[in-house]
This record gives structure tokens, C-alpha cells and sequence, in this order.
């Protein structure tokens, strides 16, 4: 009897953790709106996933515009995806204004999400650094994740040429 009730606890929790996780593919952005990153058939979504205290997100932020720019008009959303926690106790606490003052001060033209915890995007897409781009194909399927920032280097061109290769 105590084996199958530790079996049945084992796979509740396992049950949790997988809804957990797939949960976190529902981000909201700072307005309120749900938005279910892997479930925009037929577009290719990049998701910049960084944070406001980090300093290398300005340089993230850059190459997002020019992302954004280059394929407006295309079936390719991108939104930047910030890891700050919502828990007011957390030493990387940022509220909704803190994020919007991000976003302007770093001139995002794209939709700003939260992961509420700070760690499920990086867990449900495999992201190991901050900051990092993900590329959903169109079918919502990882097809890259494109970790870390070299200031030196614009990670634009290869993450266009991914991009170019799903369209």
C-alpha cells in the first residue's frame, strides 16, 4: 500500500510539472493579453528571452528591432520575453512599469511577455544563458535556440538566415 501511494504522488507531481511547463508557452504581455507563443500556426515566432537588469538585453534589444523591421508585413511574430520575476520578494523583481520603462528606454517596437517565474520559457525551450532567441517554426516547434551575446558580433544575420530558411 505505501508503494502505490508513493507511485501515485510520483506521478502527480509529475502531472503538475508537466503542466507547469506547458503552461509557460502561455506568457502574458504587460497589457494583460495571453499569448501562446507556440500556438501561432503558420508563423514563425522568435523569442528574444532576456531580462531588464541584464546588461546585455540593450544589445538584445537592438537586434529585436531590427528583426522586427526587417520582417514586418511576413508571417514572423517576435516578442521579447523577460525572465524578471513578478514576486515582489525576488532580487530580480520587476513590475509591469519597471518592464514598460525597459522597453521604452531600450526603444522595443515588439510586445513585451512575462515569464511569470522567471525560469519556465528557459526550462520549456532549453535556453541555458540569458540573454538567448528562440526560433518556433511554423508548426511551434523549436527549429533554434540561438544562446548568448557577443557585442562585437550582430547576431541579426544568422538568426535572418534561420528565419529565411522556415519562411
Amino acid at each position: 500500500m505505501k508503494n502505490i501511494k508513493l507511485i501515485l504522488a510520483g506521478l502527480g507531481l509529475l502531472v503538475v510539472f508537466s503542466l507547469s511547463v506547458t503552461a509557460q508557452t502561455n506568457l502574458t504581455s504587460l497589457d494583460g493579453a495571453k499569448v501562446n507563443v507556440e500556438g501561432q500556426q503558420g508563423k514563425i515566432v522568435v523569442l528574444a528571452i532576456g531580462a531588464s537588469w541584464l546588461p546585455l538585453s540593450k544589445d538584445q534589444a537592438v537586434i529585436t528591432n531590427k528583426l522586427a523591421k526587417k520582417y514586418a508585413g511576413k508571417d514572423v511574430a517576435i516578442y521579447f520575453v523577460a525572465t524578471d520575476s513578478s514576486n515582489a520578494k525576488s532580487k530580480n523583481y520587476a513590475s509591469n512599469e519597471d518592464l514598460t520603462a525597459f522597453a521604452t528606454r531600450n526603444k522595443l517596437n515588439v510586445s513585451v511577455l512575462r515569464d511569470s517565474d522567471g525560469a519556465g520559457t528557459l526550462k520549456k525551450f532549453g535556453v541555458d544563458q540569458l540573454p538567448s532567441f528562440v526560433v518556433l517554426d511554423k508548426n511551434g516547434k523549436v527549429a533554434e535556440v540561438f544562446g548568448g551575446i557577443d557585442p562585437k558580433n550582430d547576431a541579426t544575420l544568422t538568426i535572418s538566415q534561420m528565419i529565411d530558411k522556415l519562411l
